[in-house]
């Protein structure tokens, strides 16, 4: 009996949990930045999901690597700088079990920018553009927090075009003289009629000319990740058009809430506002290896 125990306990111990298995991008990650988690197979575990406090982050599948798993934990511009935890949700031989990760979530030091633009684009009054902001928001939200189960990622990323970033993302926006958050993404400088490409594959989420970002553009990439392309002067896609990487989707304007013409690139994960170089960078080295880098 006293040898059975034994060699039960050995089978319990040889299946258990390997955090080794488990790899972070980084155990440290500013307010507004992507933490990439990567899972090797572990025999009789099944990998669910990822939860950090309410919020839950699916467990996919490595799109180049059919034995590794993947997670992006999107963490929120406006989170507080401290030590967390995560959860990993798993079942070992159908039980199911959860382990934590510690992590440290740090200050991302983003600067201020002063910006002047017309006074009806900061604080608009009107009832019927109130309005039109609310339900813009709310369709655009719906889309962001739709996760989309396949992937449709097989390269690494590229930009949405080549020329000088005129603004980076994080930088807190004063607007005539009044703050009003921060820039949810990276300015390129891009005159008006200036070919913008997609990042990588994609299905076309929304084409839309809204008060805020101008004519806009969202790209679903699957299983929660979105790109974003605003101040568009004409369109060259329409929704549930299937898009491939450096396909022309639209001509850069001046639209929206502008001082001048350029392009507003941004990026969702899982709902979240993320820095979009960032991300892709991180999916280009950890994800998506094979090609030139950013």
């Amino acid at each position: 009996m006293r040898y059975m125990l034994l060699f039960t306990f050995f089978i319990l111990e040889l299946y258990a949990f390997d955090l080794s298995k488990v790899e972070l991008s980084s155990f440290k990650v500013a307010n507004g930045k992507t933490l990439l988690v990567e899972f090797l197979e572990q025999k009789e575990i099944e990998y669910e999901r990822i939860s950090l406090g309410e919020e839950s982050f699916g467990i996919f599948d490595n799109p180049l690597n059919k034995g590794k798993k993947y997670a992006l934990i999107p963490i929120e511009y406006y989170a507080k700088k401290e030590n967390k935890k995560f959860l990993i949700h798993y079942r070992e031989s159908g039980v199911e079990k959860k382990e934590d990760i510690l992590f440290k979530v740090v200050d991302g030091a983003y600067k201020k920018e002063h910006i002047e633009v017309q006074q009806e684009k900061v604080n608009p009054q009107k009832k019927e553009v109130k309005e039109r902001i609310a339900k813009e928001y709310a369709e655009a939200m719906a889309i962001y927090n739709h996760v989309t189960k396949n992937s449709y990622l097989q390269k690494p990323f590229i930009l949405p075009l080549e020329s000088l970033i005129t603004s980076d993302f994080g930088k807190a926006r004063v607007y005539n003289g009044s703050l009003k958050g921060y820039h949810s993404g990276t300015d390129f400088r891009a005159k008006i009629g200036t070919p913008v490409y997609a990042v990588n594959d994609g299905k076309v989420a929304l084409v839309q000319d809204r008060f805020y970002s101008g004519g806009t553009v969202l790209l679903d990439h699957g299983e929660g990740i979105y790109t974003c392309y605003f101040h568009l002067n004409t369109f060259d896609v329409r929704e549930g058009d299937l898009v491939k990487r450096g396909q022309q989707i639209a001509l850069s304007g001046k639209s929206g809430r502008v001082t001048g013409p350029h392009l507003h690139f941004s990026a969702r994960v899982n709902g979240v506002q993320v820095d979009p170089l960032q991300l892709i960078e991180l999916l280009n080295n950890k994800l998506l290896k094979g090609e030139k880098k950013l």
